[in-house]
């Protein structure tokens, strides 16, 4: 099956108003867009479409969770969606690519489809930092990483300052130390 049949809205029967849809996004979407990150979800999708004379709306609200890998142990981790987000929809006689903000529909076109709106939205909704909550790491994965703490961080930091700052001044001393005994030399 297309995967865009099952996020398209016919509208061109509908009456001007609102219209309340409902959409279930699966692996299958993610899968379709060759997504290497999210490796499955299931999320909810509900659109209010407000058609009039001349241009549709689409507010689009999807609640649910993905799953990605985890940034600090590689495991599968679920994460949530809260997304909420308006599509204007307007006709134009010429073909126009989505372009982030507008989707452009020929006059004679009976259909939106949200397909690339719902999964663009969800993949930008994903936080910066995808992990576990606190304690759901896999021990095992932490303790072949290692996880250093904050203090223990500052800590090597001092220590490799300490030693590079010495070591330099060492060899800065020692350097000067030649110089001026070729110097003497010279002068004898």
């Amino acid at each position: 099956m297309d995967i865009t049949k099952g996020y398209s809205i016919a509208y061109k029967g509908l009456k001007n108003g609102i219209h309340d849809f409902r959409f279930e996004v699966g692996g299958a979407l993610f899968e379709a867009y060759g997504s290497e990150e999210i490796k499955g979800g299931e999320c909810d999708v509900e659109v209010k479409l407000d058609k009039a004379e001349t241009q549709l709306v689409a507010d689009v609200s999807i609640r649910g969770s993905v799953v990605v890998a985890c940034d600090r142990c590689l495991e599968d981790c679920r994460v949530p969606i809260d997304f909420e987000g308006r599509l204007p929809v307007r006709f134009c006689d010429e073909v126009r690519e989505y372009d982030g903000e507008v989707l452009w529909l020929l006059p004679g076109e009976d259909v939106v489809d949200l397909t690339q709106y719902i999964y663009e939205s969800i993949v930008l909704s994903l936080p910066y930092q995808r992990v576990h909550p606190e304690g759901g790491c896999d021990p095992e994965m932490l303790r072949r990483f290692r996880i250093v703490s904050g203090e223990e961080f500052a800590e090597i930091e001092d220590r490799a300052g300490t030693e590079s700052e010495g070591t330099a001044w060492d060899k800065l001393a020692e350097l000067k130390e030649r110089m001026e005994a070729d110097a003497r030399d010279d002068e004898k």
